[in-house]
Formats: structure tokens, sequence, C-alpha cells
């Protein structure tokens, strides 16, 4: 049994309460509110809901560049880059990546991960040694499915995905698709298709949104990625008044996979609260995949951060919340718990 005690962001409202939390055989055994002098911050790890981990080969390649010359398949710099990539350079960058994540709070991230079965394989490969669990959303032919955990395609107008769909229904996995990226041609070919998850959705409209509220399809975002791209911003406070929401970094060669950096940027540009914020780098993400994690609360897995509440950064804050959303970086993590 392991007790932790401090300022506990407790259950879906995230209500800080000052006690001790409790785990025993890596499940939370009990959250108490009891007398405590420790400043700690205890929350949910983190669940990246968008990544491109192969990226790490390509680290600030694609900086500058249009959407098309970043990342269009196949032809793009990313492509290209991945392509010409040495199987065991490319595990190794894709395992400093998922280090780099621990180090700073993530628990497991949704990866659209290229290059069929081979490029799967590689990436459960490079998560093997780790206590980060990526959930692989795999690519190409539907018998990637015999190694990832689901599919993600590229976009409804690069290809036809009838079939990859049509097999993870069989197999009973989720179907992922990026949408209105670029724009918003692809977004209703896109949920034709019945998706589990949408990506991006930057130029979502009335007549989308009314679609995935509908089929409660819920989307992961990532503006930071969308602004260095260049392609404008999710209307985020429309997609949580529509859907579930969660927050990713995605590609790796754009932006470190920073959860603090993307909430941070989340919580200052857009319409949204700190609740929300936490919310979307947490138990959304966690929803999506079917994980059990994203929430402080008895029987749940503990996959948990521990905050220095008292270190220079974040000491005299009056909102733990706020603090956390707004103010915390990886230098203020004492622990991660999983």
């Amino acid at each position: 049994m392991e007790e932790l005690t401090g300022t506990i962001l407790r259950g879906e409202s995230y209500e800080p309460v000052r006690g001790r939390l409790v785990v025993e055989d890596g499940r939370i055994e009990a959250v108490e509110e009891t007398a405590t002098e420790s400043t700690d911050i205890v929350l949910p790890a983190f669940v990246n809901a968008h990544t491109h981990v192969g990226d790490s080969v390509a680290k600030e390649a694609a900086v500058g560049l249009s959407l098309d010359e970043a990342v269009a398949p196949p032809e793009s710099v990313k492509h290209r880059r991945l392509a010409a990539a040495d199987r065991s350079d490319l595990v190794a960058a894709m395992r400093r990546t998922l280090r780099l994540m621990r180090r700073t709070g993530t628990v497991t991230c949704l990866d659209f991960r290229e290059n069929g079965t081979d490029g799967a394989s590689a990436l459960r490969e490079a998560a093997a040694p780790l206590a980060v669990d990526p959930f692989i959303f795999g690519s190409d032919d539907p018998s990637v499915l015999d190694v990832a955990d689901g599919y993600g395609a590229s976009g409804a107008n690069d290809a036809e995905f009838a079939d990859q769909r049509a097999a993870c229904e069989r197999r009973g996995v989720p179907f992922a698709i990026h949408a209105g990226e670029p724009d918003a041609t692809d977004i209703h070919p896109a949920l034709d298709l019945d998706p589990d998850l949408l990506v991006h959705m930057v130029h979502a409209e009335a007549e989308h949104l009314e679609r995935v509220a509908a089929g409660s399809v819920p989307i992961a975002v990532c503006p930071r990625a969308n602004a260095v791209l260049g392609v404008g911003d999710p209307p985020i406070r429309e997609l949580l008044d529509h859907t579930t929401v969660a927050l990713g970094t995605d590609n790796v060669m754009l932006n470190g996979p920073s959860m603090f950096r993307e909430m941070a940027d989340a919580a200052n540009r857009f319409d949204v609260t700190a609740r929300e914020v936490l919310r979307m780098a947490t138990a959304a993400g966690a929803e999506i995949a079917g994980l059990d994690c994203g929430v402080i609360a008895p029987g749940r897995r503990a996959a948990l951060v521990v905050l220095d509440g008292d270190s220079d950064n974040l000491a005299d804050s009056v909102d733990p919340v706020r603090a956390v959303v707004r103010r915390a970086t990886a230098l203020d993590i004492k622990r991660v718990v999983v």
C-alpha cells in the first residue's frame, strides 16, 4: 500500500481536496479528506489524444512548410523521412519520445502510426521497456489490426477507407480519421464512415457539429500544431458544446509532446475553463480509447502525477487547477505514479 498526501484533484470535476490518496495493487483504494502539511498537488496522469510518434526521426524538419509539404502522403517531408529511416534508428527515436512523455506526466498516447504492420510493430518495440503504453491506430491494409489497437486514416479525401472501417467493425476496435484540417471538404465524407474519433476539425461548421452531436463522435484537437502549420484554430468552445473533446500534441516533428504546453496554450487562447482543459488532457482521451485512467476515484487505475506545489513556480497559487493548467511545467513534477 502507498499513500500520497496534499491537494488531490478528485473526480471528474477535479475538485481540490486536502487529504490523502491510498494506492493498493496499482489501483486507487481511497481518497480521503484529512489534515495534511503536504504541499504536493496530485492529478491524473495525462492521455495525449493525438500523436505521430514516428515523426521523432525528423524533429523540426517541417517547421515553416505548408500542410501538404509537411505531412501529406506520400511525397511530403514527413513521409520521405519515414521511408528513408533505418528501423533501429526509428525505434530508438520513438523510444526517446515515449520516455520524454513518461517523464513529463503522460502515461499513454493515441498514436497514428504510419507504415502499416511494420510501423505498428516498431512502435510496440519502442514502448516495450517503458512505462508508457501507446494506443496504436495503425495504417495501410486492414491486416494491421493484428498488431494495432485500431485504425487511423489520413483523411477522407486521400483514399477510400470503407474496407478498413468494416474491418474495425468486425473486430470491435475503433476507427479514427483526420478531418477538417486544411478545409471543410473532407468532414462530411469522414462522418459518412461513422468514425469513433475525428482529429482536428479546425474548419468544422454548424452542419458538421450537428452530425457530430447526433453521433456522439469525440474529437481530438491539436491547436499548437495547427498554428505551426498555419491552418487555423479549432473552434474548441463550439466543439465542447457538442461532444467530448480531447487534447493532443500531434506531429513530434512540429512540437514537443508536452501536455503542459498544450494545456497552457488552450487555456490562454480559447474560451474554455481550466477544468475543461484538464479534462481534455486526461479523462477525455482515456474515454476515447477505453482506458481506466484519467480520473482520481476509488477503483480506478492509479496513473497519477505528483507536482511540487511549493516549487518556485507553483508556490502561492490560489487556484490549484488553474495552476496545473496554465503555469505548471515538467520541472514541477516530483514523480509519476503508474
